[in-house]
Formats: C-alpha cells, sequence, structure tokens
C-alpha cells in the first residue's frame, strides 16, 4: 500500500498493511523544534532547515529524511508552502539550536521577554525567559460587551493563534490566493504519495476562550448567553464562508480537513455535556457537516483531554477522526474508546503517552506503551498512529527512535 493508501483505508475501518505513521500532519501530532534538533545531532544528520511552521508552539515542519527515516504517512498541506527562503529568517531557539522562524512575524526582546507584536503594535504573545513557546498576551474582547458582532473579524485578528499563522494561511489575503491552494495541493497530491491534510480550525468554544479570556467566557456563557449565543452564530457563519472556497479549491486533492476545539480538561470536561449540547453542539454540526455535503473530506477534530462524554454528540455531528486521544486520563482509556466508539469514529492518536512514559520512561519502556496502546486502536482499522500531543522539547532522542521503531514493527 502507499501511504495515503494506508490511511484512507484505516479511516475506512479496515486494517491496512501497516499501521498508518503521523508527525505533523496538524498542529498537535509534530515535535519541538528543540526536540527535532537534539534528534538530527543523535542521528548524525546534518544540512536541511528547521522551520518553525507553528511559532506559537515551536514546532519544526519534519523534513524529508524524518518522513523517511520513520515511515510517516501523512503530511500538514503546509509542506506545499514553506519552500520559500525569503520566507525564513535565523531565530535560535531557548537553548540556542539554530531554526528558521517565519519572516512575515514581527518578534522583539523586551527585557527578557520575546514579544510578537502585530501591525497595530499592540502586543499580541509573549514567550518569557526560560519558556519554550509563546502564550498568548492580549484578549480582545475581555469584559466588552457587545449589540453586534459584524466587525469580528477584527477582533479574531488580534489573537495570537490567528495572527501568528503559518506558511500557508499567510497568504490568505492575496487575491489569487485560492488558486495557489488548488495548485500547490494538486502538486503535493500528485507528486507524493503521503495522505494530506489541511489545517482549517473552526473553533467555537475554544475561540471564545481567545476572545474573552477562559474565566470571563465561561461567565458569559452563564450570565450573557443570548450575546455569547450571537457571537457564536457570527463565528459560524464565518467559518462556513470560509470553507467554501476553500473546499472547493482542495477537494480533490486533500484527504482530511482539521478541526479544532478543546472540550477537556486532565480530570474532565471543561464544560457540562448539557452545555455542550444546547450551546455548542448544533452549529459544530452545522460546520461539520457543511463540509461532508460538499467534499469527500474527512472531519479531523483535535479536543484534548477527558470527552468521552461528548463523543456520541462528535459523532452525530459528522466528526469521523478523533485525536490526540489523551488516554492517560480518566475514561479515555483505549479499551473503552475502541468498545464504545471504534465502529463510528477512528482514533489518530493515543499511540504512546507524552506526559510521562515519552519523557520519562526508558526506551523499553516507550515500545511497551506503543505496543501496548496500539494493539488495542488498531484491529478492524479505525486507527492512525500518532503520540498524544506534540513531541515536547524535553523528549530523549532515543525515546523517539524507539517509539516509531517499535509501531513500524507491528503487523
Amino acid at each position: 500500500m502507499t501511504s495515503r493508501e494506508r490511511v484512507l483505508a484505516a479511516l475506512n475501518h479496515r486494517e491496512p498493511d501497516k499501521v498508518p505513521v503521523d508527525c505533523g500532519a496538524m498542529r498537535s501530532t509534530g515535535i519541538m523544534a528543540i526536540a527535532y534538533n537534539r534528534l538530527k545531532k543523535h542521528l548524525g544528520i546534518t544540512g536541511g532547515e528547521t522551520k518553525l511552521y507553528d511559532s506559537v508552539q515551536q514546532l519544526a515542519l519534519p523534513e524529508q529524511w524524518y518522513l523517511d527515516r520513520f515511515h510517516i504517512d501523512a503530511v500538514d498541506l503546509e509542506q506545499a508552502f514553506a519552500d520559500d527562503p525569503a520566507d525564513w529568517k535565523d531565530w535560535l531557539l531557548p537553548d540556542d539550536s539554530p531554526a528558521k522562524l517565519p519572516t512575515w512575524l514581527k518578534i522583539e526582546k523586551r527585557d527578557d521577554t520575546w514579544v510578537c507584536v502585530d501591525g497595530e503594535g499592540d502586543a499580541i504573545a509573549q514567550m518569557p525567559h526560560n519558556s519554550l513557546y509563546f502564550d498568548q498576551a492580549m484578549w480582545p474582547l475581555h469584559e466588552v460587551h457587545k449589540d453586534s458582532f459584524d466587525d469580528l473579524p477584527y477582533y479574531l485578528d488580534k489573537v495570537m493563534w490567528s495572527y501568528m499563522t503559518g506558511p500557508l494561511w499567510r497568504n490568505s489575503g492575496r487575491p489569487d490566493f485560492y488558486t495557489m491552494l488548488r495548485e500547490r495541493a494538486k502538486k503535493l497530491y500528485e507528486e507524493t504519495d503521503y495522505a494530506i491534510m489541511i489545517g482549517f480550525g473552526g473553533n467555537l468554544f475554544e475561540w471564545g476562550q481567545f476572545l474573552y479570556r477562559t474565566d470571563g467566557f465561561l461567565m458569559n456563557l452563564v450570565t450573557h448567553r443570548e450575546e455569547m449565543e450571537k457571537m457564536l452564530d457570527r463565528l459560524t457563519e464565518i467559518h462556513i464562508e470560509n470553507l467554501k472556497p476553500v473546499l472547493e479549491a482542495v477537494s480533490p486533492y486533500v484527504q482530511i480537513i482539521q478541526v479544532g476545539d478543546d472540550l477537556g480538561m486532565q480530570s474532565g470536561p471543561m464544560l457540562s455535556p448539557k452545555m455542550y449540547h444546547e450551546i455548542f453542539f448544533p452549529r459544530h454540526k452545522k460546520i461539520y457537516r457543511y463540509i461532508k455535503d460538499h467534499s469527500d473530506i474527512y472531519v479531523f477534530l483535535h479536543s484534548c483531554g477527558e470527552i468521552s462524554e461528548f463523543i456520541p454528540d462528535l459523532i452525530e455531528a459528522g466528526v469521523d477522526v478523533l485525536n490526540p486521544v489523551q488516554i492517560n486520563t480518566p475514561g479515555m482509556e483505549p479499551e473503552r474508546l475502541k468498545r464504545e466508539f471504534g465502529k463510528d469514529i477512528s482514533f489518530w492518536g493515543g499511540g504512546a503517552d507524552t506526559q510521562h512514559i515519552l519523557p520519562e520512561g526508558t526506551p523499553d519502556q516507550v515500545r511497551a506503551d506503543v505496543r501496548k496502546n496500539t494493539e488495542i486502536f488498531m484491529k478492524g482499522g479505525g486507527f492512525v498512529f500518532n503520540q498524544v500531543h506534540n513531541i515536547l522539547a524535553g523528549v530523549p532522542p532515543e525515546n523517539i527512535i524507539a517509539m516509531y521503531d517499535e509501531v513500524n514493527s507491528i503487523r
């Protein structure tokens, strides 16, 4: 099987010739640049460039040697937009190893803190000394109440996750963007056999947190529910308006579209299932069903934490694939997830514990964890291997190698 055939078989709930493997097909399945550089050094890989295609999380765009060495089967469409040297400038990571930062971001040093400043001079994100990634520094609607959300796009652009974009979406203001998007997607599709994912977002709950700050948004959902629902309706309209030309451009060439909304915490849901069902479910369903009604692309939802109580609603809303599958939270055990939901949804992640075993365990412990989780999830298809969320900066190279070598040995 080709990589693309392998991933599609799994998403169709058929067992492929081997477990499909991902690193970096979206921004929660990748590897931090510090860990990437240490891995290169460990393996004696010289040359190439460590490009920060996600500057917020300081994630490296996997190079061809990485895709080949670890038998990666899926890639982010960002790969097709990252090849212009003029788009990248030198940057030193917190461990003083080299990387390339996007030139379109204005990042300046203020005392001992790196600050990302937008076009209006507002500090929207910061990375303090000894931090490994950027934190949001501005919540544009915090303690603001509005009667109309016609100007919502202005406030969305004031959020770190929107402004600090990668090489694909930074072109979205170009008049020829959708032609360019189609051409790049077609080229990647025809010249490689990878499964291709495009990151879209389509967030609702998280956008509320980004705009109002988490505490403010959660309180507003109770005290100003009508206003928040008005905002969410406008946001849903924006997402669907943006989806239309995107789907028209990429549908023949892209197999998976990534949407996201973190609904869980380590200990349980971030909001009640009742509130989710009443407020967010019908709007999620409009977005996800629009994708399914206008393309054959699989809907991939990234949602962190313990979200098992939401999975039936997510399936009904149109989610095909769930990530990152946070298996070390109560209620998200692999056996339970596969038994109760494995016929209706695919799991993209959950293959290796990134909180404890991958960073702190021995290579043998990593291999055992990978084999245990993979052998549960892979039965009957419906599984693409990835660790639970990104490979963090402190993960030893030996453990990264052990993880991939083990999963690629499983048949």
